[in-house]
């Protein structure tokens, strides 16, 4: 009896399972913003829920990776929302860009925990990493890094700390330091200068950096980075591509080894990771914006 039960249930879940729509188990591999939303950053998880900020308004947009839903969580302060990252602790680290500050955002209500005020213009706050004991913020109109310590389970700092940067690294016209990782060792920090394509390694007590050696390429509008082990994804933003790069142990060296391209960019930004994909807000900074103006996100499967 308990045998014939266990068939027949067997058999109902096996009977279910073919019923169910194929999309049901399946990601969407593009989905809508808001319009006029001009989204620039990027931020995954904890789980399939991604984060997207608003260069505009500063709004944050939160979507259910599964479905492609979502809705604005968190209204911004009317100057940008650029460089996301979320922590285990229920928080969102916000990239200021012109407003020259950073942003603690709880993940749960939306609203404002902190606000640092970092710089005052010229300033562009561009992007964000989060390590073991700090979260740091580039500028790419100063050469400066931002660090906010965190303490004893991740505190909030009552102030940021300045790092100047030194070294190798000279700003220039245009988009300086960009998007930031940590090293494969953790020992440095790893940025991108837009503007010359190159990528530095820096010291992050001194703020001295030294150029990675990428045997002669280059990283030509180098936005949003992404670090998977020894694997580096650097989106070249007005190239339409994702730069893949495999760095040596310590950051001090690299060898392009591929580039990704779609025929679904239009300007992204930076990339964030969910599974085996690769999720991109695209800009569209070739595009005017208007109130109406679609934006989307796309994903694709670096593997493949």
């Amino acid at each position: 009896m308990r045998s014939a039960i266990l068939k027949t249930a067997l058999c109902a879940l096996l009977v279910t399972l073919i019923g169910m729509p194929a999309q049901a188990a399946t990601l969407p591999d593009t989905f809508a913003l808001p319009g006029g939303f001009q989204p620039e950053g990027i931020a995954i998880g904890p789980g399939p829920v991604a984060y997207f900020g608003s260069r505009g308004t500063g709004d944050i947009y939160r979507a259910d990776l599964r479905t492609g839903k979502g809705a604005v969580f968190s209204q911004g302060p009317g100057t940008p929302s650029l460089g996301l990252k979320t922590d285990g602790r229920g928080r969102l680290f916000v990239a200021g860009g012109t407003g020259g500050n950073a942003r603690v955002i709880d993940t749960r209500t939306g609203a404002v925990i902190r606000s640092y005020a970092l710089a005052t213009a010229p300033t562009f706050v561009n992007d964000v990493i989060l390590t073991r004991d700090a979260a740091w913020f580039t500028d790419s109109a100063a050469p400066v890094l931002y660090k906010l310590p965190l303490g004893r389970k991740g505190a909030l700092p009552a102030e940021a700390v300045r790092i100047p940067l030194t070294g190798a690294i000279q700003y220039a016209t245009g988009t300086n330091a960009n998007g930031i990782v940590a090293s494969p060792d953790r020992r440095s920090l790893i940025i991108v200068q837009s503007n010359t394509g190159k990528l530095f390694e820096v010291d992050p007590a001194t703020g001295v950096t030294t150029e990675i050696d990428l045997g002669g390429e280059v990283l030509t509008n180098g936005d949003g980075l992404l670090l998977d082990g020894r694997t580096l994804y650097a989106v070249q933003n007005r190239l339409n591509t994702v730069a893949v790069i495999k760095l040596g142990r310590d950051g001090s060296s690299g060898m392009v080894v591929d580039r990704l391209t779609d025929p679904r960019f239009d300007v992204p930004t930076t990339v964030a990771a969910f599974g085996s994909r690769l999720y991109l807000p695209n800009a569209r900074f070739t595009t005017p914006p208007t109130p109406d103006t679609p934006y989307d996100v796309v994903a694709i499967r670096p593997g493949r």
